[in-house]
């Protein structure tokens, strides 16, 4: 094993000890030490057929012009949730709506609670993985662990995307963040 390899696997066991901004995350789950496991292992496109890729990043970078102007920003950012959300196994267009009600694709985005990056992940994920020097404004970083989290959510929702998000929100505050966020499923971030 590299030692790149026992950081990763190190990185992920010290996740399974913390609480998510989402709620407390289960302590010694076996399902989240998997998908934890699986998320910091090597990553690919998440694209299977380079015409439906083409396809996915001409559209969505189309919507997402609004928040973010430059093409090839734009890019970079739909093919890292593309791939981060295949990998984690959610809808890449779901990872999308709530990056839009987030951070509104702001990728410096601070919360008044303190939640950072696009995903809004609370800092003391780092301190409880013992990365202190890791950086949440990272992209790839934020997503990962953003997507890694709503997997969780959503398989123990069994697939209730209302459930899911408002255990990612972390509070019930009736079902007002999770419409937004289906709102922009719908509106926006839909592909068929």
């Amino acid at each position: 094993m590299s030692v790149r390899h026992l950081r990763r696997v190190g990185l992920v066991l010290a996740l399974l000890a913390g609480a998510v901004r989402a709620g407390p995350a289960p302590r010694h789950n076996p399902a989240l030490d998997r998908d934890l496991l699986k998320a910091f292992a090597e990553r690919r496109t998440g694209f299977h057929n380079p015409i439906v890729a083409r396809v996915w990043l001409r559209v969505m970078s189309h919507r997402l012009r609004p928040y973010v102007s430059n093409p090839q920003d734009r890019i970079r950012l739909l093919l890292a949730v593309h791939a981060e959300a295949v990998e984690a196994q959610v809808s890449p267009e779901l990872v999308l709506a709530i990056i839009n009600t987030e951070s509104d694709f702001h990728r410096f985005a601070v919360s008044s609670t303190g939640a950072q990056g696009l995903m809004q992940i609370m800092p003391f994920w780092l301190r409880e993985i013992g990365r202190p020097g890791d950086n949440l404004f990272r992209m790839r970083t934020n997503l990962r662990i953003g997507c890694t989290i709503l997997h969780y959510y959503l398989r123990r929702a069994h697939g209730d995307y209302a459930l899911a998000l408002q255990d990612y929100y972390g509070q019930r505050d009736g079902l007002r963040y999770e419409q937004r966020v289906l709102m922009l499923l719908t509106d926006r971030w839909y592909w068929h």
